[in-house]
């Protein structure tokens, strides 16, 4: 059984940094890409980040590119995003997910995750 479990969301001031983390378990990890999508109160879930399953490829949203990282652990089966300069509008819960192509560069559509994790709450206050 595949789980993804996020930790790391907290409250903070904006411009604070954050790092998120996710420890996957129940597949062999290294084999897919990962990614970090966010949904905010009233919004519609939206693509923030994803890595290749190398972690030589990374693609952000527009609106976190600088300031966000993601990376990766293939052998600590651990996907992260490192979040700095936070900003009010980065307040959402933010969820891990797991591609469902192997080997494939990742995408930015959540039809493309087949596993996601139960999600961390991130608020960023003024």
């Amino acid at each position: 059984q595949v789980q993804l479990v996020e930790s790391g969301g907290g409250l903070v001031q904006a411009g604070d940094s954050l790092r998120l983390s996710c420890a996957a378990s129940g597949r062999t990890f290294s084999r897919y890409p990962m990614a970090w999508f966010r949904q905010a109160p009233g919004k519609e879930r939206e693509f923030v980040a994803a890595i290749s399953w190398s972690g030589g490829s990374t693609y952000y949203a527009d609106s976190v590119k600088g300031r966000f990282t993601i990376s990766r652990d293939n052998a600590k089966n651990m996907v992260f995003l490192q979040m700095n300069s936070l900003k009010l509008e980065d307040t959402a819960v933010y969820y891990c997910a797991s591609d469902s192509r192997s080997y494939q560069a990742p995408g930015t559509w959540m039809d493309e995750y087949d596993y996601w994790g139960q999600g961390t709450q991130v608020t960023v206050s003024s």
